[in-house]
């Protein structure tokens, strides 16, 4: 087992491939294919959204502050599922990220 927690939960949600929908979530979820994960996904970026644009009017709301932990977990948990669904690993994800560390965004952007 590997020993960052996406990693660990990657390990899992591929697990359960193996699993019935009527059992699982993650397994409902690959049932209905990219399309039902694109679609939660795009419903947990909403939820982190909205908890972010309310973040804004009170950074010191610690209700706010919990939402918006909890939508980053769910919108986090949703991608891994899109990833594990096309078997792209996370720690594939990590090495973009350490390749790009330290170089402007605009830069990064124009050079693709």
């Amino acid at each position: 087992m590997r020993d960052h927690i996406l990693e660990k939960l990657y390990d899992v949600l591929q697990e359960r491939k193996n699993a019935e929908g009527e059992t699982s979530y993650v397994a409902s979820l690959y049932e209905g294919g990219s399309i039902k994960i694109a679609e939660k996904i795009l419903e947990e970026a909403q939820e982190f959204i909205d908890e972010a644009l309310l973040l804004d009017n009170a950074p010191n709301d610690g209700i706010t502050q919990r939402n918006i932990r909890a939508e980053a977990a769910d919108l986090l948990f949703h991608m891994l599922v899109m990833l594990a669904h096309h078997d792209v690993d996370p720690k594939d994800i990590f090495e973009v990220l350490e390749q790009r560390l330290g170089t402007s965004g605009h830069t990064e952007k124009a050079s693709r």
